[in-house]
Protein backbone atom coordinates (compact mmCIF):
# COMPACT_ATOMS: atom_id res chain seq x y z
CA UNK A 1 0.00 0.00 0.00
CA UNK A 2 1.62 3.51 -1.00
CA UNK A 3 1.45 6.13 2.19
CA UNK A 4 0.56 9.10 0.59
CA UNK A 5 2.55 12.29 2.34
CA UNK A 6 1.08 15.60 2.62
CA UNK A 7 3.84 17.57 0.73
CA UNK A 8 1.93 20.83 1.51
CA UNK A 9 2.52 21.10 5.10
CA UNK A 10 5.02 23.16 6.00
CA UNK A 11 6.00 22.83 10.10
CA UNK A 12 7.80 25.52 11.70
CA UNK A 13 11.48 24.16 12.91
CA UNK A 14 11.98 26.84 15.30
CA UNK A 15 9.19 25.32 17.48
CA UNK A 16 11.01 22.12 17.13
CA UNK A 17 14.68 23.63 18.47
CA UNK A 18 12.63 24.61 21.22
CA UNK A 19 10.91 21.69 22.41
CA UNK A 20 14.31 19.85 21.98
CA UNK A 21 16.22 21.96 24.43
CA UNK A 22 13.41 21.11 27.10
CA UNK A 23 13.71 19.19 29.87
CA UNK A 24 11.98 16.19 27.86
CA UNK A 25 10.35 14.38 30.53
CA UNK A 26 8.35 11.99 28.64
CA UNK A 27 5.03 12.31 26.78
CA UNK A 28 5.05 15.71 27.05
CA UNK A 29 5.41 16.57 23.24
CA UNK A 30 5.05 15.65 20.03
CA UNK A 31 6.42 15.60 16.36
CA UNK A 32 4.67 17.56 13.74
CA UNK A 33 3.55 15.13 11.98
CA UNK A 34 1.46 11.88 12.44
CA UNK A 35 0.47 8.18 10.15
CA UNK A 36 -3.28 7.29 9.81
CA UNK A 37 -4.95 4.75 7.84
CA UNK A 38 -8.77 3.85 7.71
CA UNK A 39 -10.19 0.72 7.85
CA UNK A 40 -13.36 -0.63 6.94
CA UNK A 41 -14.92 -3.93 6.73
CA UNK A 42 -15.34 -5.61 3.23
CA UNK A 43 -12.90 -2.65 1.94
CA UNK A 44 -10.12 -2.80 4.17
CA UNK A 45 -7.47 -0.76 5.00
CA UNK A 46 -7.37 2.28 2.99
CA UNK A 47 -6.19 6.00 2.68
CA UNK A 48 -2.55 5.58 4.03
CA UNK A 49 -1.11 9.21 5.09
CA UNK A 50 1.06 11.13 6.36
CA UNK A 51 -0.01 14.65 7.70
CA UNK A 52 0.04 17.12 10.73
CA UNK A 53 -0.38 16.34 13.82
CA UNK A 54 -3.64 17.21 15.27
CA UNK A 55 -7.44 16.03 16.48
CA UNK A 56 -9.93 13.53 15.11
CA UNK A 57 -12.57 14.31 14.56
CA UNK A 58 -14.82 11.13 16.40
CA UNK A 59 -18.73 10.44 16.30
CA UNK A 60 -20.41 10.32 20.08
CA UNK A 61 -21.69 7.09 19.21
CA UNK A 62 -17.78 5.93 18.02
CA UNK A 63 -17.59 2.07 20.08
CA UNK A 64 -14.27 3.25 21.28
CA UNK A 65 -15.89 5.34 23.87
CA UNK A 66 -18.46 2.39 25.02
CA UNK A 67 -17.00 -0.49 24.55
CA UNK A 68 -13.06 -0.11 25.10
CA UNK A 69 -11.65 -1.42 21.56
CA UNK A 70 -8.61 0.27 21.73
CA UNK A 71 -5.27 -1.07 22.24
CA UNK A 72 -1.77 0.53 21.43
CA UNK A 73 2.24 -0.35 21.06
CA UNK A 74 4.80 1.50 22.81
CA UNK A 75 8.88 1.37 20.63
CA UNK A 76 11.06 3.86 20.69
CA UNK A 77 13.61 5.21 17.56
CA UNK A 78 17.50 6.33 18.80
CA UNK A 79 19.70 8.08 17.73
CA UNK A 80 23.18 6.46 17.05
CA UNK A 81 26.63 7.32 17.29
CA UNK A 82 27.16 6.48 13.20
CA UNK A 83 23.85 9.35 12.61
CA UNK A 84 21.61 6.99 11.57
CA UNK A 85 18.64 6.68 13.19
CA UNK A 86 17.31 3.08 14.44
CA UNK A 87 14.89 0.95 16.28
CA UNK A 88 14.84 -1.86 18.72
CA UNK A 89 13.30 -5.54 17.10
CA UNK A 90 10.37 -3.63 16.17
CA UNK A 91 8.91 -6.54 14.05
CA UNK A 92 8.02 -8.20 17.57
CA UNK A 93 6.16 -5.18 18.54
CA UNK A 94 4.47 -5.44 15.04
CA UNK A 95 3.39 -9.12 15.89
CA UNK A 96 2.65 -8.53 19.56
CA UNK A 97 0.14 -5.49 17.98
CA UNK A 98 -1.48 -8.19 15.83
CA UNK A 99 -2.13 -10.71 18.93
CA UNK A 100 -3.32 -7.38 20.84
CA UNK A 101 -5.83 -6.66 17.71
CA UNK A 102 -6.83 -10.28 17.57
CA UNK A 103 -7.72 -10.55 21.16
CA UNK A 104 -9.80 -7.45 20.95
CA UNK A 105 -11.47 -8.60 17.41
CA UNK A 106 -9.89 -6.42 15.82
CA UNK A 107 -8.36 -6.11 12.32
CA UNK A 108 -4.71 -6.77 12.54
CA UNK A 109 -2.55 -4.43 10.56
CA UNK A 110 -0.42 -6.38 7.94
CA UNK A 111 3.59 -6.63 9.53
CA UNK A 112 4.44 -4.79 6.20
CA UNK A 113 2.58 -1.92 6.28
CA UNK A 114 3.27 -1.36 9.60
CA UNK A 115 6.33 -1.36 9.12
CA UNK A 116 6.46 0.72 5.95
CA UNK A 117 4.66 3.48 8.53
CA UNK A 118 6.72 3.21 11.19
CA UNK A 119 10.10 3.95 8.99
CA UNK A 120 8.51 6.43 6.63
CA UNK A 121 7.17 8.63 8.95
CA UNK A 122 10.76 8.40 11.30
CA UNK A 123 12.56 9.00 8.06
CA UNK A 124 10.01 11.87 8.00
CA UNK A 125 10.30 13.65 11.20
CA UNK A 126 14.19 11.62 12.23
CA UNK A 127 15.04 15.74 13.06
CA UNK A 128 12.32 15.01 15.94
CA UNK A 129 15.09 12.53 17.40
CA UNK A 130 16.85 14.09 20.54
CA UNK A 131 20.78 13.40 20.85
CA UNK A 132 20.94 14.08 24.45
CA UNK A 133 21.75 11.36 26.93
CA UNK A 134 18.93 8.48 27.06
CA UNK A 135 17.08 10.48 25.03
CA UNK A 136 15.00 8.84 22.61
CA UNK A 137 12.11 8.98 20.14
CA UNK A 138 9.20 7.15 21.75
CA UNK A 139 7.08 5.90 18.85
CA UNK A 140 3.16 5.56 19.94
CA UNK A 141 1.40 2.77 17.29
CA UNK A 142 -2.38 2.70 18.35
CA UNK A 143 -5.75 1.51 16.50
CA UNK A 144 -9.18 2.21 18.00
CA UNK A 145 -12.96 1.44 17.24
CA UNK A 146 -14.68 4.40 15.02
CA UNK A 147 -18.20 2.90 13.39
CA UNK A 148 -21.15 4.85 15.41
CA UNK A 149 -22.60 1.99 17.47
CA UNK A 150 -24.66 1.35 20.31
CA UNK A 151 -24.64 -2.69 20.40
CA UNK A 152 -22.55 -4.69 22.07
CA UNK A 153 -20.48 -6.19 19.23
CA UNK A 154 -17.07 -5.86 17.42
CA UNK A 155 -16.56 -2.97 15.29
CA UNK A 156 -16.54 -2.63 11.51
CA UNK A 157 -14.62 0.51 11.50
CA UNK A 158 -11.59 1.91 12.60
CA UNK A 159 -8.50 4.01 12.49
CA UNK A 160 -4.73 3.00 13.07
CA UNK A 161 -2.58 5.76 14.13
CA UNK A 162 1.34 6.64 14.98
CA UNK A 163 2.44 9.71 16.61
CA UNK A 164 5.57 10.26 17.91
CA UNK A 165 6.97 12.10 21.06
CA UNK A 166 10.63 13.10 22.01
CA UNK A 167 11.32 11.98 25.87
CA UNK A 168 13.72 11.43 27.76
CA UNK A 169 14.08 9.33 31.03
CA UNK A 170 10.80 7.86 32.41
CA UNK A 171 11.60 8.03 35.72
CA UNK A 172 12.76 10.95 37.72
CA UNK A 173 15.00 8.82 39.57
CA UNK A 174 16.92 7.86 35.90
CA UNK A 175 18.44 4.68 36.34
CA UNK A 176 18.15 5.14 40.31
CA UNK A 177 16.96 2.51 41.86
CA UNK A 178 12.82 3.09 42.75
CA UNK A 179 10.47 2.21 45.48
CA UNK A 180 7.58 -0.41 44.98
CA UNK A 181 4.61 -0.45 46.20
CA UNK A 182 2.97 -3.63 46.89
CA UNK A 183 -0.73 -3.89 46.18
CA UNK A 184 -3.52 -6.59 47.78
CA UNK A 185 -6.74 -4.38 46.99
CA UNK A 186 -6.41 -4.36 42.92
CA UNK A 187 -5.16 -6.83 40.51
CA UNK A 188 -3.85 -5.97 37.13
CA UNK A 189 -4.93 -8.67 35.04
CA UNK A 190 -7.00 -12.47 35.55
CA UNK A 191 -6.48 -15.84 33.68
CA UNK A 192 -8.48 -15.90 30.58
CA UNK A 193 -8.91 -11.97 30.39
CA UNK A 194 -6.51 -9.29 28.59
CA UNK A 195 -3.98 -9.32 30.35
CA UNK A 196 -1.57 -10.54 27.76
CA UNK A 197 -2.34 -7.90 25.58
CA UNK A 198 -1.79 -4.10 25.00
CA UNK A 199 -5.49 -3.43 25.56
CA UNK A 200 -5.69 0.22 26.89
CA UNK A 201 -8.41 -0.99 29.09
CA UNK A 202 -5.77 -2.79 31.28
CA UNK A 203 -3.61 0.77 31.58
CA UNK A 204 -6.96 2.47 32.70
CA UNK A 205 -7.96 -0.33 35.49
CA UNK A 206 -3.78 -0.03 36.87
CA UNK A 207 -4.70 4.28 37.47
CA UNK A 208 -6.23 3.56 41.02
CA UNK A 209 -3.54 1.14 42.23
CA UNK A 210 -0.98 4.01 40.78
CA UNK A 211 -2.99 6.72 42.60
CA UNK A 212 -2.09 4.64 45.26
CA UNK A 213 1.35 3.76 45.07
CA UNK A 214 2.27 7.57 44.64
CA UNK A 215 0.48 8.37 47.72
CA UNK A 216 2.92 6.26 49.98
CA UNK A 217 5.88 7.83 48.20
CA UNK A 218 6.43 4.97 45.38
CA UNK A 219 7.54 5.14 41.96
CA UNK A 220 5.18 1.95 40.52
CA UNK A 221 3.30 -0.81 41.69
CA UNK A 222 3.98 -4.51 42.34
CA UNK A 223 1.00 -6.46 40.68
CA UNK A 224 -0.09 -9.93 42.74
CA UNK A 225 -1.75 -12.71 40.95
CA UNK A 226 -5.76 -11.90 40.60
CA UNK A 227 -6.66 -15.46 42.34
CA UNK A 228 -4.58 -16.10 44.99
CA UNK A 229 -3.21 -12.75 45.72
CA UNK A 230 -0.16 -14.66 46.04
CA UNK A 231 2.34 -14.42 43.42
CA UNK A 232 4.13 -11.72 41.61
CA UNK A 233 3.04 -11.16 38.07
CA UNK A 234 4.30 -7.17 37.00
CA UNK A 235 5.63 -4.09 38.17
CA UNK A 236 3.89 -1.35 36.89
CA UNK A 237 3.83 -1.54 32.66
CA UNK A 238 6.99 -3.63 32.85
CA UNK A 239 7.89 -7.43 33.63
CA UNK A 240 9.90 -8.13 36.26
CA UNK A 241 12.98 -10.75 37.51
CA UNK A 242 14.77 -11.08 40.70
CA UNK A 243 17.70 -12.35 41.02
CA UNK A 244 17.80 -15.63 43.97
CA UNK A 245 20.49 -17.75 44.76
CA UNK A 246 22.37 -17.14 41.83
CA UNK A 247 19.72 -17.44 39.14
CA UNK A 248 17.61 -15.07 37.03
CA UNK A 249 13.82 -15.54 37.87
CA UNK A 250 10.92 -14.17 36.21
CA UNK A 251 7.02 -14.68 36.38
CA UNK A 252 5.80 -17.39 33.48
CA UNK A 253 3.87 -16.08 30.64
CA UNK A 254 0.34 -17.88 32.02
CA UNK A 255 -2.17 -15.16 29.72
CA UNK A 256 -2.41 -12.28 32.21
CA UNK A 257 1.33 -11.02 31.83
CA UNK A 258 2.51 -9.14 28.99
CA UNK A 259 4.80 -10.77 26.45
CA UNK A 260 7.66 -7.92 26.95
CA UNK A 261 9.79 -7.96 24.13
CA UNK A 262 12.87 -6.48 26.68
CA UNK A 263 11.95 -9.14 28.60
CA UNK A 264 12.43 -11.89 26.17
CA UNK A 265 15.93 -10.07 24.66
CA UNK A 266 17.24 -9.86 29.00
CA UNK A 267 16.35 -13.88 28.94
CA UNK A 268 18.63 -14.57 25.56
CA UNK A 269 21.00 -12.54 26.88
CA UNK A 270 21.18 -13.90 30.62
CA UNK A 271 21.27 -17.44 28.65
CA UNK A 272 23.98 -16.25 26.52
CA UNK A 273 26.22 -15.10 29.53
CA UNK A 274 25.78 -18.16 31.32
CA UNK A 275 23.43 -17.26 33.98
CA UNK A 276 21.06 -19.88 35.21
CA UNK A 277 17.25 -18.68 34.27
CA UNK A 278 13.93 -19.72 35.28
CA UNK A 279 10.51 -19.16 34.63
CA UNK A 280 8.71 -19.51 37.76
CA UNK A 281 5.66 -18.04 39.98
CA UNK A 282 7.63 -16.02 42.47
CA UNK A 283 5.10 -15.42 45.95
CA UNK A 284 5.81 -12.61 47.41
CA UNK A 285 6.70 -14.29 50.82
CA UNK A 286 8.86 -15.90 49.24
CA UNK A 287 11.01 -13.08 47.36
CA UNK A 288 10.80 -10.49 51.06
CA UNK A 289 12.25 -13.43 52.93
CA UNK A 290 14.73 -13.93 49.65
CA UNK A 291 15.50 -10.69 50.44
CA UNK A 292 16.08 -10.36 54.18
CA UNK A 293 18.14 -13.64 54.21
CA UNK A 294 20.60 -12.08 51.44
CA UNK A 295 19.23 -14.93 48.81
CA UNK A 296 17.90 -12.18 46.65
CA UNK A 297 20.65 -9.52 45.28
CA UNK A 298 18.43 -7.68 42.99
CA UNK A 299 14.85 -7.26 41.79
CA UNK A 300 14.52 -5.59 38.26
CA UNK A 301 11.72 -4.33 36.32
CA UNK A 302 12.21 -4.37 32.08
CA UNK A 303 10.02 -2.72 29.36
CA UNK A 304 11.01 -0.47 26.73
CA UNK A 305 10.39 2.94 28.46
CA UNK A 306 12.79 1.98 30.67
CA UNK A 307 15.16 -0.69 29.64
CA UNK A 308 16.22 -2.06 32.92
CA UNK A 309 14.54 -0.25 36.02
CA UNK A 310 16.51 -1.26 39.41
CA UNK A 311 14.52 -2.12 42.84
CA UNK A 312 14.97 0.38 45.81
CA UNK A 313 12.67 -1.23 48.27
CA UNK A 314 9.34 -2.93 48.46
CA UNK A 315 6.30 -1.08 50.56
CA UNK A 316 4.46 -4.48 51.80
CA UNK A 317 1.57 -4.29 54.63
CA UNK A 318 2.64 -0.71 56.10
CA UNK A 319 6.29 -1.96 56.24
CA UNK A 320 9.44 -0.99 53.97
CA UNK A 321 12.01 -4.05 53.02
CA UNK A 322 15.22 -2.74 51.92
CA UNK A 323 16.28 -4.28 48.35
CA UNK A 324 19.47 -2.37 47.01
CA UNK A 325 20.77 1.09 47.43
CA UNK A 326 22.30 0.52 43.48
CA UNK A 327 21.72 -1.16 40.81
CA UNK A 328 23.12 -4.48 40.82
CA UNK A 329 25.67 -6.44 39.01
CA UNK A 330 23.22 -7.98 36.39
CA UNK A 331 20.43 -5.46 36.11
CA UNK A 332 23.61 -2.83 35.30
CA UNK A 333 25.20 -5.44 32.34
CA UNK A 334 22.18 -5.89 31.30
CA UNK A 335 21.16 -1.52 31.01
CA UNK A 336 24.59 -1.17 29.14
CA UNK A 337 24.28 -3.96 27.12
CA UNK A 338 20.81 -3.02 25.74
CA UNK A 339 21.17 0.93 25.48
CA UNK A 340 24.84 -0.06 23.88
CA UNK A 341 23.19 -1.79 21.34
CA UNK A 342 20.00 0.46 20.81
CA UNK A 343 22.69 3.76 21.05
CA UNK A 344 25.86 2.22 18.42
CA UNK A 345 27.80 2.51 21.43
CA UNK A 346 28.38 -1.89 21.37
CA UNK A 347 28.27 -4.57 19.27
CA UNK A 348 24.80 -6.21 18.01
CA UNK A 349 25.52 -9.44 17.00
CA UNK A 350 21.79 -10.45 17.21
CA UNK A 351 21.30 -7.61 14.81
CA UNK A 352 18.46 -6.64 16.69
CA UNK A 353 18.98 -3.01 15.52
CA UNK A 354 16.82 -1.88 12.93
CA UNK A 355 18.02 1.24 11.08
CA UNK A 356 15.13 3.02 8.96
CA UNK A 357 16.05 3.53 6.25
CA UNK A 358 16.44 7.65 4.28
CA UNK A 359 14.07 8.17 1.45
CA UNK A 360 15.15 9.04 -2.04
CA UNK A 361 15.14 12.58 -2.76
Amino acid sequence: MGITIDSGFRPDPARREDILKKDLGFGRYFADRMFTVWYDAGKGWHDAKIGPYGAFEVDPAAAVLHYGQACFEGQKAYYRQDGEVGMFRPTKNARRFARSCERLVMPAVPEDLYMEALETLIDVERAWVPRGEMQSLYVRPFMFATEPLQGVRAASQYVFTIILSPVGAYYAEGFNPVKIWVTEKYVRAVPGGTGEAKDAGNYAASLAAAAEANQAGCAQVMWLDAVEHRYIEEIGAMNVMFVIDGKVVTSPLTGSILPGITRQSIMQLVQEWGIPIEERRVAIDELIDAVRSDRCKEVFGCGTATVVSAIRSLRYRGEEIPVSEKPGEISQRLFDTITGIQYGRGPDPHEWMHIIPRRAT
